[in-house]
């Protein structure tokens, strides 16, 4: 109990501090693209949004977020999946097939959509396994994503990741405009994203935003064998039972960033101006650590952990390819980034969620 006290009186010390808010359809757009994709909210109206694959944990906490800043039925997510009564009962919520173009198509006409953010992907280990679905759904759901947009004059937006970059980039610090090989076709696909939006943008006038986002670190992430998964498990290992089995070495250094940083960027980012956007594709970075530093910081609050290696040669190889740390002034000068979540303040936040049973992360 002494330790929830604690805290929970270091999150809400923190808290003053914390976040607030697709050749013949696109010949017939062209043609009234110069109007249509100048589409802009003022003071006194609020976007429509849709959120494809909404029911990942961005999609509903970009839900939540909008919804405070633009009014509930505002912002709908779509997924294919049922979902949860929590999600159902708290928003606007309907089916959505990205790979089926008119049911797409005729909800962004019906619901008088204006922003669409496009969540839905098939990840690194599911692609990995089976790459034609991730084709499928990674490429040929973009193009549907793109094509309707630029149809109907919408904003888009397409999340990146460090994965679209590769073992040949420079890492420390990575650019926005670098080398960029990836050996994953979840990463393929996002290096396609990038391009193909920004292509969008210049031969139709699309309103495409990508961000490349960092490691996302979230007390409610569930692991899914991915290579920055350590730095939520040690923070469950840290609580539930006070030792953790690290499968990279200590010295790995990987750009990171608290979940409500990055749904902040997103919202963010999309309000910006269009014309303060010197590029399509932006890096965000927030911290950078080493699984050392990381261990360092949890024993402050809890000095009984107990942490051994069993480094595993493929995880630390991909870690080793990916970037220490992203380069974003660019962000940072042309919209106004600036993270708020430094090492200590997520120590302090994820493991008060995780010790209170995850009851403010879940609060809707």
């Amino acid at each position: 109990m002494m330790l929830v006290m604690q805290l929970l009186r270091a999150t809400v010390k923190h808290a003053g501090s914390s976040p607030q808010c697709r050749a013949k359809r696109l010949s017939s757009a062209v043609a009234g693209i110069s109007s249509s994709s100048q589409h802009t909210c003022t003071d006194t109206d609020h976007p429509k949004v849709l959120i494809t694959g909404g029911l990942g944990q961005l999609g509903i906490g970009l839900a939540k977020l909008l919804r405070r800043q633009f009014g509930k039925n505002n912002v709908i997510l779509s997924d294919i999946r049922k979902p949860p009564k929590h999600v159902y009962h708290n928003g606007p919520f309907i089916f959505s097939d990205i790979l089926d173009f008119k049911n797409l198509q005729k909800i962004v006409v019906n619901n008088n959509i204006s922003w669409l953010v496009h969540y839905s992907a098939v990840l690194s280990a599911v692609g990995e396994n089976n790459v034609a679905l991730a084709k499928e759904v990674n490429i040929t759901g973009l193009h549907n994503i793109l094509d309707i947009a630029t149809e109907h004059g919408l904003r888009v937006f397409v999340p990146s990741t460090m994965e679209a970059l590769g073992p040949s980039t420079s890492s420390d610090p990575t650019p926005e405009l670098c080398v960029q090989r990836p050996r994953t076709i979840y990463g393929v696909s996002k290096v396609h994203a990038e391009l193909m939006g920004e292509y969008y943008h210049h031969r139709f006038g699309l309103d495409f935003r990508c961000l490349r986002y960092p490691g996302i670190i979230s007390a409610d992430s569930q692991p899914g064998g991915g290579t920055t998964d350590y730095a939520v498990q040690i923070f469950h290992a840290a609580v539930k039972t006070g030792c953790f089995e690290c499968n990279l070495r200590s010295d790995t250094r990987l750009s990171m960033m608290y979940i409500d940083d990055c749904l902040r960027a997103t919202l963010e980012f999309l309000e910006a101006p269009a014309d303060a956007l010197v590029t399509r594709t932006y890096n965000i970075n927030a911290m950078n650590f080493t699984l050392h530093h990381l261990i360092q910081e949890i024993q402050k609050v809890l000095p009984d952990l107990k942490v051994t290696y069993n480094v595993d040669p493929v995880l630390q190889g991909k870690a080793d390819g990916w970037p220490m740390a992203l380069e974003d002034s660019a962000a940072r000068r042309d919209w106004g980034w600036k993270h708020e979540y430094e090492l200590s303040e997520l120590v302090q936040t994820m493991l008060t969620h995780i010790t209170t049973g995850n009851q403010l992360a879940q609060a809707y």
